[in-house]
C-alpha cells in the first residue's frame, strides 16, 4: 500500500488567497481525504474510487451555501484548485480516470 504524498499541499492556491476562508477550505480538504484514506487503504477498482469522488464532489457542492454565507465561492480559483488537487492524487496512486470523470458532479 502507497501513502499520498507527505510533500504534497492539498488546496495551497486557496489556502493562500484570503477570499476562502481557511475553515472551509479544511472541510474541502477534510473531504478530499476520504478518497486518499481509500487509496492508501489499497483500493484499485475504478468503478469504487468513482463512486467516493461523486460522494466527496457531492459533499463539496453542499459547501456553496456556507462560502456564500462568508462572502466567497467555489469559483474559478477554488474550480481550478480543487480539480488540479483531484488529478494529482489520482495521478499520484496510479489511478486512470480523467480528471473531468472524477469531478462529474461537480456543480461548480
Amino acid at each position: 500500500m502507497k501513502s499520498f504524498d507527505a510533500n504534497y499541499k492539498l488546496l495551497e492556491d486557496m489556502y493562500q488567497d484570503g477570499y476562502f476562508p481557511n475553515f472551509l477550505v479544511d472541510k474541502v480538504k477534510a473531504e478530499l481525504h476520504k478518497v486518499i484514506e481509500m487509496l492508501e487503504g489499497g483500493e484499485t477498482d475504478t468503478e469504487l474510487i468513482q463512486k467516493k469522488l461523486d460522494e466527496v464532489v457531492c459533499a463539496i457542492n453542499d459547501l456553496q451555501e456556507e462560502f456564500d454565507e462568508n462572502d466567497s465561492e467555489i469559483e474559478t480559483i477554488a474550480r481550478d484548485c480543487i480539480g488540479e488537487t483531484i488529478d494529482y492524487i489520482l495521478k499520484w496512486f496510479d489511478i486512470s480516470i480523467d480528471i473531468e470523470e472524477a469531478i462529474r458532479e461537480r456543480d461548480w
